[in-house]
């Protein structure tokens, strides 16, 4: 943003701008920069963003966001903010880069490779769309109005937050539902664009559509208890399987993989959703502090092959979760409004959710029979949507309570 250069405005109405642009492959990242770390970096990083949002507005609680797109709409906001050196200092502190470089590095790659488009080869459906409305106040310097549009491949808005701030709001859910074609609705609330502190939205809208590799059999479906934290319990469907699964145990949880089905395509995406299951019915809390307080604990923490199961079953939910994204950051001073509401849905066919280490091993005949695990998630738990060549975490959230829908 540049404050420097401010001007006086009257449009009539929001004017969107829209110039032709090269694709983000066309668009050069310094060599200097190791992708792979600092993809591997984002791993750390979507966990802590999982724990402050946790531990800010959903203690013990249902809860989804997407860590994907918070860095996304942060990225933006740093890297067209004119070098603004407290609104760069601030987003590189809390996403841990070292540069504006390597952000623009990963946001790339996200981009390119893992959020493209997989169901025209039997892969996830996913789309994405990116959005800056800026009052018309103010001006946008064209390095960073060409930096937006050419590769961040955002629409660009000048509008009039001071007298019309509702009127932009509804702008900006229109938006997002013609550019997701209706998969994404009410993206910002009633109240959530405030007329006199709004200068700036950076808007990210991710769909994520897949299933699972080997669905559920519906008819194996069954009500079973779901332990709460104050002792009682409710009766929810829990989906069942005797086939193997992707499940380790660890010290005190264990941890299930559910791959979805892969595209036939170039780019060996593996996506997939984790369960994390802690032993005792209140050890979410525990775990939880040593998942975002251990490094690298997501890479050391993936079942890599199949075991028989004994008792299996995980729950079907559906919930929407929305917040102010600058309340629970509001140690630091960007000024931006970061808005969002995730909502997902997993049951026998796969998730629709919308806003490396590799280990090759076999059985030998003579080696003793593995005994069978259990994974009975029938009391709160965290879990992931993760594409697992990058390591990108695209949603993240809790279940305390699958019959609850927020």
């Amino acid at each position: 943003m540049d404050r420097k250069n401010k001007k006086k405005r009257k449009l009539s109405k929001s004017q969107e701008i829209i110039v032709a642009s090269p694709t983000l492959t066309e668009i050069e990242v310094p060599r200097a920069i190791d992708v792979r770390k600092a993809m591997e970096k984002q791993n750390d990083v979507a966990l802590f963003l999982a724990g402050k949002v946790i531990s800010a507005v959903a203690k013990n609680s249902n809860f989804v966001f997407s860590t994907a797109s918070i860095n996304a709409v942060l990225t933006m906001a740093a890297s067209t903010s004119g070098y603004d050196d407290v609104i760069v200092k601030e987003t590189l502190s809390l996403l841990r880069a070292s540069s504006l470089d390597e952000l623009n590095a990963v946001f790339r790659e996200i981009a390119c490779v893992v959020l493209a488009d997989g169901s025209k080869n039997g892969g996830p459906k996913i789309a994405v769309v990116n959005g800056v409305w800026m009052d018309q106040s103010l001006s946008l310097s064209p390095s960073s109005k060409d930096l937006l549009m050419n590769f961040f491949k955002a629409n660009f808005f000048q509008v009039d937050f001071r007298s019309k701030a509702e009127q932009v709001r509804m702008e900006v859910n229109e938006w997002a539902s013609n550019r997701s074609n209706g998969l994404i609705n009410n993206l910002l609330p009633p109240g959530s664009v405030r007329k006199k502190d709004t200068d700036w939205i950076y808007g990210n809208a991710l769909y994520f559509k897949g299933a699972w590799e080997c669905k559920f059999d519906k008819s194996m479906t069954k009500d079973k208890d779901f332990h709460l934290l104050n002792g009682t319990s409710v009766s929810v469907p829990f989906m069942r399987s005797y086939e193997k699964q992707y499940i380790t145990a660890y010290n005190g949880f264990k941890v299930l993989r559910l791959p979805y089905r892969a595209g036939r395509d170039d780019t060996n995406r593996e996506f997939s959703m984790y369960f994390y299951l802690p032993n005792k019915k209140d050890g979410l809390g525990n775990l939880l502090e040593r998942m975002t307080s251990t490094r690298g604990f997501l890479d050391n923490h993936i079942p890599s092959y199949k075991v028989e199961v004994g008792k299996f079953r995980i729950p079907k939910f559906k919930i929407e979760f929305g917040f102010e994204a600058s309340k629970v950051f509001d140690d630091l001073e960007l000024e931006v409004l970061l808005y969002q509401k995730v909502s997902i849905e997993i049951d026998e066919k796969g998730t629709k959710a919308f806003t490396f280490n590799a280990y090759v091993g076999s059985y030998l005949d003579a080696a003793p029979k593995p005994k069978k695990i259990d994974f009975v998630a029938d009391h709160p738990f965290f879990f992931l949507i993760r594409e697992d060549q990058t390591g990108t975490v695209l949603f993240a959230g809790q279940i305390f309570n699958p019959s609850k829908s927020s």
